[in-house]
């Protein structure tokens, strides 16, 4: 059970065409987000459809995997751990960013 402490799965679709990076490190990076959605009936009968965005990125082989692989519209199951950092912004703001570093991925055809 150790390896459950910090881990995410999510079934939804890219808002965006994967962008991939590559450092001066030669390490590379592919960042996209994936859009879930939630279906329910309020109280008074009325359904009603929320929508969370959430950022994703994927290091390392797996990155030019993803990109190679992915692209905006495309459903997709991702597993990985969730990771917050702080950076300060050009201003001097302090800014928050939340996303989920994949381990795995797996492209969900619709038919």
């Amino acid at each position: 059970m150790k390896t459950l402490k910090n881990y995410v799965q999510l079934i939804g679709n890219l808002g965006q065409d994967v962008e991939l990076r590559e450092f001066d490190s030669g390490k590379k990076k592919a960042s996209f987000s994936v859009a879930t959605s939630e279906q329910f009936t309020k109280d008074d009968g009325e359904k009603t459809e929320v929508t969370q965005w959430h950022n994703v990125s994927v290091w390392g082989k797996l990155a030019n995997i993803v990109n190679d692989s992915l692209s905006k519209g495309d459903q997709v199951l991702i597993q990985g751990k969730l990771t917050h950092r702080k950076y300060e912004d050009s201003n001097g703001n302090t800014k928050y960013f939340t996303e989920v570093v994949a381990s795995e991925f797996m492209k969900i055809n619709r038919n």
